[in-house]
């Protein structure tokens, strides 16, 4: 029903949409979904909290990126491999670092996103520095390329849901339960035969792969990366999508990545006094609903 309903707002945003900005805003939205789909199966089922996520976008956008503008392939096999590198850099990354706990965890993570953005920032020859570089082309198949702001918007939207129904079907399989029984505790989890490390393992690696995923889109969808995009503010963002819109569920983290990714929009207005606005949103989701939208809205049903 859930996905039925999404896939409905979707087609009529599509339809009803002409505005060529708008569709472009919706489009980053599907991304946000992508990335926040991915980071929900680690922090609302396994329970890691990761804040260097933003390193994996980059690493999507960058390996992309340099692949098709100066190493000639074309836009799919290297988004092929800048997936490949990422699942690689998970395994690296995980292996150690999931071995913490709680806040000495977050600041593993913290680091390594630290790490990919400092070296963005000083391999001039080779990234460009904090100046970035352009001329990336478009996402396509030899002559056929997604060209037009209607077909991007298809496009990745396409991905999340496939991402969405992937990870649901993961929920709900032998893989899911065990990460579901690893959330309540690792000790539980242990006692009842669950390999911690392999399956808080399987949870990076896979919310790695979206994000990459999500940064290869951005890149051939904005012809253009610079290190300003994939800091720590990025990292925190994706986490607090998780967050504001529910972490015991993955809805409530599509609900987040589509309220956090429209408010910026909506709140212009404000003018000057978006940011205050946006904060006070924030801070009044937390203090009003504390398992976030989702778990409030599914409280309320409940009653």
């Amino acid at each position: 029903m859930g996905l039925g309903v999404l896939a409905g707002a979707v087609a009529l945003c599509g339809f009803l949409v002409g505005n060529p900005y708008y569709l472009g805003v919706l489009t980053f939205v599907g991304m946000y979904v992508l990335v926040a789909t991915g980071l929900s199966l680690l922090m609302g089922y396994a329970g890691q909290i990761s804040l260097g996520h933003a390193a994996f976008f980059a690493v999507g956008a960058y390996t992309s990126g340099l692949l098709t503008t100066r190493a000639g392939l074309q836009p799919v096999p290297a988004l092929s491999i800048a997936l490949t590198l990422a699942g690689l850099l998970a395994v690296l990354v995980g292996l150690p670092t999931l071995r913490l706990r709680g806040h000495y965890l977050a600041m593993a993570t913290l680091g390594f996103g630290e790490i990919v953005h400092i070296f963005l920032n000083a391999s001039v020859s080779l990234t460009g520095g904090p100046s970035g570089f352009g001329g990336i082309p478009s996402l396509g198949i030899g002559p056929l390329s997604l060209e037009g702001p209607r077909e991007w918007y298809i496009a990745t939207w396409a991905s999340s849901f496939s991402a969405l129904i992937l990870t649901l079907n993961l929920i709900h399989s032998r893989v899911g339960r065990a990460l579901r029984t690893l959330h309540t505790g690792e000790v539980v989890a242990s006692s009842v035969g669950v390999h911690v490390a392999k399956y808080k393992l399987y949870a990076f690696v896979w919310s790695a792969l979206l994000t990459c995923l999500a940064g290869s889109l951005y890149a051939h969808f904005v012809t253009f990366v610079s290190p300003s995009t994939f800091g720590l503010k990025e990292s925190i963002l994706f986490v607090t999508m998780v967050v504001v819109g529910g972490i015991s569920s993955v809805w409530g983290a599509v609900i987040g990545a589509v309220l956090l990714g429209l408010l910026p929009e909506v709140l212009r207005g404000f003018r000057d006094y978006d940011i205050l606005v946006y904060g006070g949103i924030l801070l009044s989701i937390m203090l009003f609903a504390p398992q976030g939208i989702f778990g409030a809205l599914r409280g309320l049903l409940r009653r």
